[in-house]
């Protein structure tokens, strides 16, 4: 207890320099922590993907469709479980920056290969009654202030036209890393719409999501179902769902590092203005810790006393760094919406946080500390006024 009210004393000695470093401090942590969640965010779609789906897409490119047809020699295959398939919508709701993501899907076997998607049997019912239904996720309807009932227009940009879909259902995450922010509807509606306007594009999937038996087998079962399509019109590529969640990321890889640099690149400066005021307060106090050697304190007690100041305001500030993260994470998630649909700072993040801070605090005060202990008695005590 003496010891902890001598560093509180010490470490406010100069309110004004012991402030401002906390400020600093302050700022560096929740910064720190804004730009790890940043990260976070992105991979999350990779996270919570599910060890037991494959996705079969075009082996050319992600924008070629591949034909309904291959929807039951895919569900033929040794080690299927189940089939569905879905198409990238791209609509516009009200204006473009309302962006969110929408799928035409098959909503009964969809459905059955996503089960973190709760909805109750009525709205399901509900849903694969109306054709021009949908079911959106909780978050987005909180948004937008949906309800049941209400009639979405969605403004198409790779379907032309308006449509209206009628919401049917809402439904929650079964994890918290569920996502929430996308629109469901029937592919078989803009299916028939296109068969009626161009042929030519009817029938066609964007990509497959298949049910497979047992996660080991996933390599097997892609090449397998890679195999019966090869030298064909529409060869096809089949990955994990996780594998098929990082090729999106990957595209962002050099944004991704650069973020994950400057949020380390911030601790390293408040680092060196934490060390440059440790050094400032030992050279003050030349002579306080000259004067304790001379009365029999060991160097390690004057070791002590640097160290605990520096963590001491290290640890100060880091706590209430992360305490502002928490709010401005939350502003920040709300503002950038469905972009990042699960911005939320994670224990992960809140320990690199408050670690970040320590290894701040013990580097600033190493090199005051190893100096101060080996200092001359008789030369501190000439600083002695």
């Amino acid at each position: 207890m003496f010891l902890f009210k001598l560093l509180l004393k010490n470490a406010f000695r100069h309110k004004l320099r012991t402030g401002l470093t906390m400020v600093g401090l302050v700022v560096a942590i929740c910064a720190f922590g804004l730009l790890r969640t940043i990260v976070s965010a992105w991979y999350a779609g990779v996270e919570s993907s599910s060890s037991t789906r494959l996705v079969t897409r075009s082996a050319v490119s992600l924008t070629f469709s591949l034909p309904l047809s291959y929807a039951g020699r895919i569900k033929a295959i040794d080690g299927v479980t189940g089939i569905s398939w879905s198409n990238w919508f791209g609509g516009i709701y009200q204006e473009p920056r309302n962006f969110f993501p929408q799928f035409a899907v098959d909503p009964q076997s969809y459905l059955a290969l996503y089960p973190e998607y709760q909805l109750t049997d009525e709205e399901k019912l509900a849903f694969y009654r109306d054709r021009k239904g949908c079911v959106v996720g909780k978050k987005l309807a909180d948004k937008f202030g949906w309800k049941l009932g209400d009639v979405v227009p969605i403004k198409g940009t790779i379907y032309p036209g308006t449509w209206n879909f009628t919401i049917r259902g809402i439904w929650t995450g079964a994890e918290a890393s569920t996502d929430e922010n996308q629109l469901l509807f029937h592919w078989a509606y803009i299916n028939e719409t296109l068969r009626k306007r161009l042929g030519n594009r009817a029938d066609t999937v964007g990509v497959y999501i298949v049910g497979i038996n047992e996660p080991n087998n996933a390599a097997l079962i892609s090449q397998r179902i890679d195999t019966a399509f090869k030298n064909s019109l529409a060869e096809t590529l089949t990955e994990t769902e996780k594998a098929f969640q990082l090729g999106f990321v990957s595209m962002s890889e050099a944004i991704l590092v650069a973020i994950q640099a400057v949020s380390f690149i911030i601790v390293i400066i408040i680092m060196a203005v934490m060390a440059n005021t440790m050094t400032m307060t030992a050279r003050e106090r030349l002579a306080e810790y000259a004067t304790l050697k001379a009365l029999g304190f060991p160097p390690e007690f004057v070791v002590e006393l640097l160290f605990g100041e520096s963590l001491f305001i290290a640890l100060l500030g880091g706590l209430l760094g992360l305490l502002l993260t928490l709010p401005l994470a939350s502003g920040f998630g709300a503002a950038v919406g469905s972009l990042l649909p699960r911005f939320h700072v994670s224990a992960g993040t809140m320990a690199l946080q408050m670690g970040a801070a320590l290894i701040v605090g013990l580097v600033a005060a190493a090199w005051p500390a190893w100096k101060m202990s080996r200092i001359d008695i008789v030369q501190g005590l000439r600083h002695v006024a």
